[in-house]
């Protein structure tokens, strides 16, 4: 009890001299008092910077003496005057104290130590047009003088500020067209129609903006694997709202999509299979103006990568009652984000398959007939297809030529490929068409390889019969010419 005592006195102590010397350091400060009776704009602002509160005079920036009453004495450069610092020193002149833990805890920050070297491995740290600096520095997002907490209101790094000073840059076409020509110049406008955008317009800081999903000082091209947009980081980067059940809480929606998109196949594809083409959360709702597709335009983006199967829907018997229903094309059968992968099993009629939680036997019976018809057929396929397998390897080992056979077992195959396309039409006319096509091949597979095998069998049978009748031949000679040698001994 006497120690905590004694700490909570030493802390106590310990803040006071730091008051006291932040007070003293205030009062002391010349240049800011000759610049305030000149009513100059920096000085003004620097009243209200935290800087100002923290204690830290004009020199901690500028260098020099705040305390001397004259300027030239105040301005010399062997006090370390630098005057105001130009490009990359401006950032090197936040660092001294930025990239300090020791310094930032004796001002009572608890800020991290490691923006300037961030600012220096991101997209920023390119060089500027004039080749000799950093396209951006400290100050051209947080401000020189005036500078306020990222929770202030008045901050220009403020969530609901901080579109305006990214696009400052982002929505200059001359200047993005400097450094990058293909880098679009109208993410505000895409952003103001996107769940976020329209949120943030109205006032609400939680929700995403620039920094949220492209960062802050560690800002990367999204071709960067280690950037927060790369194709394999984005759904984490998303996941880091939308799968927070306490921030999400007021926005009612759900909060398991990033644990449904992991199982996916899309999700397989792109976290564990590392497939950068696989779809990701930007893929289905887009960057800048995010928003989630409606009913109606769901096949339109899934048709962004399956195409064939978004047409043939287009014309299917199922395009006009899924739009009487107002169902979500795709999504109705396939969910959203945790899409499966498609087999055979969700075809007929059976508990498992998609088409019996509409068709049955006594409710729209002429699709519970057609859907049933179809999953026979494409289980037809697929045994005669492995009966095929079984019979070119057998003919294979046996060493007979079956390399045709072989080679149309790809088309087999296609067909079986073909006809899960073609269920989109939901047109027995269409599918029958592909899975016969697929049954031909298949019989001639079939009767290829049988022929090899039993041309195999007839080639052992007739090689059998033909030694046979050699070695009797020979065993014939064999005792004729014996016979001949006794008959020639017993005539001597």
């Amino acid at each position: 009890m006497a120690r905590m005592k004694q700490r909570t006195i030493f802390f106590a102590t310990a803040l006071i001299a730091v008051l006291a010397f932040r007070d003293n350091a205030r009062a002391n400060d010349k240049c800011l008092e000759c610049h305030r009776i000149a009513e100059d704009k920096p000085s003004v602002m620097f009243l209200k910077d935290i800087h100002y509160s923290r204690g830290i005079t004009c020199a901690g920036c500028h260098g020099g003496n705040p305390n001397a009453e004259e300027m030239e004495q105040a301005m010399d450069k062997k006090a370390g005057f630098i005057g105001v610092p130009k490009g990359d020193d401006i950032s090197r002149a936040c660092a001294v104290c930025h990239s300090s833990p020791e310094k930032m805890k004796s001002f009572g920050s608890s800020l991290p130590t490691n923006q300037w070297e961030f600012l220096q491995t991101s997209v920023h740290a390119k060089l500027s047009l004039a080749g000799k600096d950093h396209i951006a520095q400290c100050v051209t997002c947080h401000n020189s003088h005036g500078i306020v907490s990222i929770k202030n209101p008045s901050s220009p790094v403020y969530p609901l500020n901080i579109i305006k000073t990214c696009t400052q840059c982002h929505a200059n076409i001359t200047l993005i067209k400097s450094y990058n020509p293909s880098l679009p110049v109208d993410q505000l406008e895409k952003y103001r129609t996107s769940v976020h955008g329209m949120r943030n317009a109205k006032g609400d800081p939680k929700t995403a903006e620039c920094a949220s999903c492209h960062g802050s000082h560690d800002i990367r091209s999204a071709k960067d694997v280690k950037s927060k947009v790369f194709a394999s980081n984005l759904p984490g980067t998303c996941a880091a709202c939308h799968s927070n059940t306490d921030y999400m809480q007021a926005y009612k929606i759900p909060t398991d999509q990033y644990e449904k998109y992991a199982k996916s196949i899309h999700g397989i594809a792109l976290l564990q299979k590392h497939d950068a083409g696989a779809p990701a959360c930007n893929s289905c709702h887009g960057n800048h103006g995010a928003v989630p597709p409606g009913a109606e335009s769901v096949s339109k983006v899934c048709g962004t990568c399956h195409a064939l199967n978004a047409d043939l829907f287009s014309s299917s018997p199922h395009k006009k009652a899924f739009d009487e229903r107002k169902l979500p094309e795709c999504e109705t059968c396939h969910s959203n984000h945790e899409i499966i992968a498609a087999t055979d099993k969700l075809l007929g009629v059976t508990p498992e398959a998609i088409c019996s939680k509409c068709h049955t036997g006594t409710q729209n019976v002429k699709g519970y007939q057609v859907a049933k018809k179809m999953r026979g057929l494409e289980d037809s396929l697929e045994a005669i297809e492995k009966r095929d397998k079984e019979l070119v390897n057998e003919a294979e080992q046996k060493g007979m030529e079956i390399s045709e056979a072989k080679f149309r077992l790809r088309d087999v195959r296609q067909a079986r490929l073909q006809s899960r396309t073609a269920i989109h039409a939901f047109s027995e006319e269409k599918f029958t068409e592909v899975i016969t096509h697929g049954l031909k091949t298949a019989a001639f597979i079939e009767g290829e390889s049988e022929n090899a095998i039993h041309e195999y069998y007839f080639r052992r049978i007739g090689l059998a019969v033909l030694t046979s009748i050699i070695t009797i031949l020979a065993i014939s000679l064999f005792i004729f010419i014996k016979r001949l040698e006794k008959k020639q001994i017993n005539n001597n």
